[in-house]
């Protein structure tokens, strides 16, 4: 029989970040992570291109939880507990110095993610905590407030159990068998494909600062956009794939989108292209961009306005400078698809955050029963915002649990 105090399911960031804090704060009980894989913590290895988007650098709670699309209300609180400046706190502490990159991004100031992965298993040994491996959880029972687990490699009782499994079906199954409710999952971060003869040829193009809404509906982005050879990404269009990850679904992923790309109405866009027809008039539209827009992008605009690449700004007509001034202040665009940003697989959807107490983690429906990161329904934009969720979630569940 194998009897813990505390047991884990999921060995990933949350499960190692809760585990460590349990022992340091009570160093008596003994506690195990059960992992499913051969080897945990694989999320935090390839996050952020492999250097591991540890958190973002947003000290305030009220702004920080403007990214998360779900959990904002709820995590206001617990980022009075625990937030950015203690996760940079808590792993400078143990060796690993955090650095802030332009977009507010943090990371080691190793660039890579193995100083993560290395603190977490130094400090896991350290601390004697169980680390076992291949082991995948058949079902959790509930027997007088104290938790019975099968795995495949046998029965494990715990007195307090833990559920950082991040976005598994499988153990939310076992948990809507323990009556949890949980919110069916929808992919949340994720890349626009679209097929158009305008950004076809200029994949790796940047546009530093646009506006995106989709059509026929109150969703709307701002931000660097980047042409990928299947379509759009970038923060712009991430941001609108995190808040708009349930209406997307609804539409199955297909539905346009409207592009401002130099953030001026329509009006004000004419008014300036007349005033260049009148400055310019003897120079050739197409060789450059008055605008702050890349060269490239700006020539294809230009094309599908119906401008040649030998026209002048004196040849412009009503029409041209209309069109050209259309295609800068909102260029519509046909999504049919989405495709996963990088190798980062962030869903909407999971535990009912109505069923869980936010000052503890602990569940409202079992005693000794807690989670932590994307197992519940909580989800942010990219930039270290949903590793700042898991680290706050295990922080104040590993208080509450170490009592």
């Amino acid at each position: 029989m194998n009897t813990y105090n505390i047991i884990i399911i999921g060995g990933g960031a949350a499960g190692f970040f809760a585990a460590i804090n349990i022992a340091e704060q009570n160093p008596n009980l003994k506690i195990a992570i059960l992992e499913r894989g051969k080897e945990g913590l694989q999320k935090v290895k390839i996050s952020g291109g492999g250097r591991c988007n540890v958190t973002h650098a947003e000290f305030t709670p009220s702004e920080l939880v403007q990214n998360y699309p779900r959990g904002e209300k709820e995590l206001l609180g617990p980022f009075h507990q625990f937030m950015t400046g203690d996760t940079v706190e808590w792993f400078e502490n143990r060796g690993v110095a955090l650095k802030t990159e332009e977009d507010g991004r943090m990371f080691p100031v190793s660039n890579t993610s193995q100083s993560i992965i290395d603190c977490f298993l130094n400090e896991a040994e350290k601390h004697q905590i169980n680390v076992l491996y291949n082991h995948s959880v058949q079902s959790i029972k509930n027997k007088n407030n104290n938790w019975q687990l099968a795995s495949n490699q046998g029965e494990f009782y715990a007195e307090k159990l833990l559920i950082a499994t991040g976005s598994n079906p499988k153990i939310w199954k076992l948990l809507e068998d323990l009556n949890h409710t949980v919110v069916q999952p929808v992919p949340s971060l994720f890349t626009f494909n679209i097929n158009d003869k305008r950004i076809k040829n200029i994949p790796g193009v940047v546009a530093k600062d646009i506006e995106v809404k989709v059509v026929d509906s109150n969703l709307e982005s701002s931000g660097p956009l980047l042409i990928t050879h299947v379509g759009m990404s970038a923060p712009s269009i991430l941001k609108l794939s995190a808040f708009g990850a349930l209406e997307l679904a609804k539409r199955h992923y297909k539905f346009s989108i409207e592009i401002n790309f130099i953030k001026q109405s329509f009006e004000e866009a004419l008014d300036h292209l007349k005033t260049l027809k009148q400055e310019l008039n003897k120079k050739t539209i197409f060789k450059f961009s008055p605008f702050d827009l890349p060269k490239r992008l700006w020539q294809q605009l230009v094309l599908a306005s119906g401008i040649t690449e030998a026209t002048t700004w004196a040849d412009l007509n009503k029409n041209q400078l209309e069109s050209l001034a259309s295609q800068l202040t909102k260029a519509v665009f046909n999504v049919d698809g989405k495709s996963t940003f990088k190798e980062e697989f962030v869903t909407a959807g999971g535990i009912d955050l109505k069923e869980i107490n936010f000052k503890t983690f602990e569940s409202k429906l079992h005693k000794n029963l807690y989670f932590a990161g994307e197992i519940l329904n909580i989800d942010a934009i990219t930039g270290g915002f949903n590793f700042q969720n898991a680290w706050t979630g295990a922080y104040i569940a590993a208080k509450s649990m170490s009592k």
